[in-house]
C-alpha cells in the first residue's frame, strides 16, 4: 500500500514537470529564505516547536513573504511522531516586478506523521503532512471579505549523512525530495502544486544550537496551469533547542 502511494505521487510529479516543459511559461526567480527554528521539549514525549521564516528575493531585493509557525508534536516511539498546528503567512508578493501595495495573509492549519529510521550514520526520514489553507480574498484596491479555501497534501523523503559527531558536536549533509498536491472544488488547473528538492549542511554547534545553510529547487505551477515559477533558493536556518 505505501509503495503504491509514492509511485502515485510521483507519476504525478513526472507528469506535470513533463508537461511544464514542453512550451509553458516558466518565470525563474532566485531568492534567499532565512529561518529560527526553535524546539521546547516539555518532556521525553511532548515538545512545541515554532518557526519564523523570512523570504526575499534577490536582484531586485524585494520582500517575497513572512511565515510564523507553531505546532505540537508528540512522539510515540523512536521511529514515529505526530505534529499538528497553526501556520500564518503574510505575503507581499510572487513576483518582484509586481508591487500589489499591501499584503496577502494565509491562514493554515497542518497535521503530518513523520517516520524515521536511522543506520549508523545514515538516516531516513518520510513525512506525510496535509494542510487547510485559507487565503483572503483580495483586489487590486486592497483585502476584501471572506476567504478561499485549498487543501493541500506534501509527501517528503529525505536522507541524512552524518560525517563526525563528537560529544554534542556533529556535521552532517541533508538531501530531501518533496511533492505537493493541490485539492479542493476551488482547484481547477494546478492539481500538482510544486516539487521542492533540497541539499545542505547542517553544523552542530553544542547541544542547544545548530546552524544550517543549503541549497533548493522549487517547480511550481500557478492557479492559471500553464504558468510556473522555477526558483533557486539559498536558506539559511539556525535551530535552538530548548527543555523544561
Amino acid at each position: 500500500m505505501k509503495k503504491n502511494i509514492l509511485l502515485f505521487f510521483f507519476f504525478i510529479l513526472n507528469n506535470y514537470v513533463s508537461n511544464a516543459q514542453t512550451g509553458k511559461n516558466v518565470d525563474h526567480q532566485n531568492l534567499f529564505w532565512i529561518r529560527y527554528y526553535n524546539q521546547l521539549e516539555i518532556n521525553d514525549k511532548w515538545s512545541i516547536h515554532s518557526e519564523f521564516d523570512n523570504r526575499v528575493f534577490i536582484n531586485p531585493i524585494v520582500q517575497n513573504l513572512f511565515v510564523v509557525r507553531v505546532q505540537g508534536r508528540r512522539k510515540f516511539s523512536e521511529q514515529v511522531e505526530l505534529g499538528a498546528g497553526f501556520v500564518y503567512f503574510s505575503v507581499a508578493t510572487q513576483e518582484p516586478e509586481v508591487n500589489l501595495g499591501f499584503n496577502i495573509p494565509e491562514y493554515r492549519g497542518q497535521q503530518d506523521i513523520t517516520w524515521k529510521q536511522n543506520w549508523n550514520k545514515i538516516g531516513l526520514n518520510q513525512r506525510f503532512q496535509i494542510e487547510e489553507r485559507f487565503f483572503q480574498n483580495f483586489d487590486r484596491e486592497g483585502l476584501t471579505n471572506g476567504t478561499t479555501f485549498f487543501w493541500r497534501f506534501r509527501y517528503r523523503l529525505q536522507g541524512e549523512y552524518t560525517f563526525w559527531k563528537k560529544e554534542n558536536q556533529y556535521l552532517k549533509a541533508i538531501l530531501y525530495d518533496e511533492i505537493m498536491i493541490n485539492a479542493g472544488k476551488n482547484v481547477v488547473y494546478n492539481t500538482f502544486d510544486q516539487n521542492r528538492i533540497y541539499g545542505s549542511l547542517q553544523y552542530g554547534i553544542s547541544s542547544a544550537v545548530a546552524l544550517e545553510l543549503g541549497y533548493m529547487n522549487s517547480f511550481q505551477q500557478r492557479a492559471t496551469g500553464v504558468d510556473y515559477f522555477d526558483r533557486n533558493i539559498i536558506r539559511f536556518s539556525i535551530f535552538h533547542k530548548l527543555k523544561i
